[in-house]
């Protein structure tokens, strides 16, 4: 099982789940993010683009009635 993971949440965030730390999230730069999980395994990524906090959700989704796309296509559906 891997040992990071990324879901999907309905019509939110792309929550990413790293328990070791081995994900670095960087800028177009190459500049890492300072990120504090306060104790956390686990942070969110905006997907609604409407963060203020951006790359990182806020919950402005619920706000603005986001949906979006949350379940995978198996790859012989894809066009």
């Amino acid at each position: 099982m891997a040992k990071a993971k990324i879901t999907v949440r309905l019509n939110g965030p792309f929550r990413v789940e790293d328990p070791d730390g081995l994900i670095e999230l960087v800028d177009v730069d190459g500049n890492p993010y300072t990120i504090n999980l306060g104790g956390k395994p686990a942070y969110a990524l905006c997907r609604c683009g409407a963060s203020e906090n951006k790359p990182f959700c806020d919950g402005t989704h619920g706000k603005i009635g986001f949906q979006g796309a949350s379940c995978a296509v198996p790859a012989e559906e894809k066009k």
